[in-house]
């Protein structure tokens, strides 16, 4: 017959003293509590290890931090474990493991896994410009908070400030951003769903509104005021560059001298660069190439084009031509990006092939074949459309002295 212990009272357990050496008093199914000599008690689970049947020790607590009847309810978690053949030390040890990790994954350790996956699809610029806003917006509140602690509810009342100052396009952004980094988090098997997934509804959505740019016929009054304006030269030549070649802010102020092929007149913006993450050619008109001539005199010196004033091993500033567009007075009237939207309106209207005008513009449709094909077949169609749009400039600035015609050259000589 199986010997039976009596439980244990809780007077039993309060009164037990100390001896000169350890001793146990069993509760019964493997509770045991454990007297030291300094008086310490505690309590102990006493069981064979699934597997390999050794006998082990699972501490429990010290009491009187944890109660006769809390111990009762951790053997009694155990011995149902160990009826599903788990170790009950294991299942501790690896709950510790998740929760200590859980704890380390914060929303901004996390959020910095997502940028350099989010790196490979984007262009430096943009990369840079999400994790700012969640930098500036995000982290100061939730930042340090584990990934699975996030809520809708936090996180609404975060970005709630940046709402009730007007800048929705900014609360838009933020949202799209965090659902990103929850969607990472579950796709790495951190959470099981994303909490953000409607947060965007919180908000009023921004009015939808495109890049302020200039009609065709207003073309005329850029070149105009461009050579009146209160801008270095090397700002002057980059808006001009920009203009020429249709590229965006951020390629334009970063663009390279080894990028450059003075004897093909070819610009070759590798992909690391270009928002699609593909790489990029444009055919240099010779306007182009005279802007590139008179930069030399003033960053040769530099790996860059268009260096940093502060910093020649630094490129402009993606920015810089949009402040210069505003000091000239077309604050809301004209962006550095709209220049893009100009030239594809002049073309277009011109009767240029749209296929051409898309693949000077880098834009890429979803069918990668054709993509290929456009990148392999288009650089010798291009030239003709390159030349014929920078010929376009010359004659609205006709009595302006652009920078990448002989008038310029010429200005700047004296």
């Amino acid at each position: 017959m199986a010997r039976t212990t009596k439980p244990l009272t809780n007077t039993e357990v309060k009164q037990a003293k100390p001896r000169e050496k350890v001793y146990t008093l069993s509760d019964g199914g493997g509770l045991q509590l454990r007297v030291k000599p300094n008086g310490s008690k505690l309590w102990l689970f006493d069981y064979l290890r699934p597997y390999t049947k050794k006998r082990t020790c699972l501490s429990f607590g010290s009491y009187p931090a944890l109660s006769i009847a809390d111990a009762r309810i951790k053997r009694e978690l155990a011995r149902e474990l160990l009826a599903k053949d788990v170790d009950p030390k294991d299942h501790r040890d690896d709950e510790k493991r998740l929760n200590e990790s859980a704890h380390s994954n914060t929303l901004e350790n996390i959020a910095s896994q997502w940028l350099e996956v989010k790196k490979t699809t984007v262009s430096a610029d943009h990369a840079t410009d999400s994790w700012r806003s969640l930098e500036l917006h995000v982290f100061p509140k939730l930042g340090k908070t584990p990934i699975h602690k996030i809520t809708a509810i936090k996180t609404i009342e975060t970005i709630k400030p940046i709402a009730a100052k007007g800048s929705l396009e900014t609360v838009k952004r933020l949202c799209q951003r965090l659902n990103e980094v929850m969607v990472y988090a579950v796709n790495s098997g951190l959470i099981t769903a994303n909490p953000l997934a409607g947060i965007g509804k919180a908000f009023q959505l921004p009015a939808k509104q495109h890049l302020p740019t200039l009609r065709p016929e207003q073309l005329p009054t850029l070149m105009k005021v461009l050579p009146l304006a209160s801008i270095k030269l090397t700002t002057r030549c980059l808006i001009e560059w920009q203009l020429h070649t249709m590229v965006r802010p951020g390629e334009a102020a970063g663009t390279q001298w080894d990028e450059i092929d003075f004897k093909n007149a070819l610009w070759t913006i590798p992909a690391d660069r270009m928002k699609s993450k593909k790489q990029h050619t444009v055919p240099l008109s010779q306007q182009s190439v005279a802007l590139l001539k008179l930069m030399e005199t003033l960053s040769s010196k530099s790996n860059y084009v268009f260096p940093s004033d502060r910093n020649h091993h630094k490129h402009a500033n993606a920015s810089t031509a949009n402040t210069a567009l505003k000091r000239m007075g077309f604050d809301k009237k004209l962006v550095a990006h709209g220049m893009r939207s100009l030239a594809s309106t002049i073309l277009n209207e011109q009767g240029f092939d749209p296929d051409l005008i898309e693949a000077a513009l880098a834009h890429i449709g979803k069918n990668e074949v054709r993509n290929a094909y456009n990148r392999a077949e288009y650089i010798e169609r291009r030239k003709p459309l390159m030349e014929w749009w920078s010929d376009y400039i010359d004659q609205a600035a006709t009595g302006n002295m652009s920078l990448s015609g002989q008038k310029g050259l010429k200005l700047v000589n004296l």
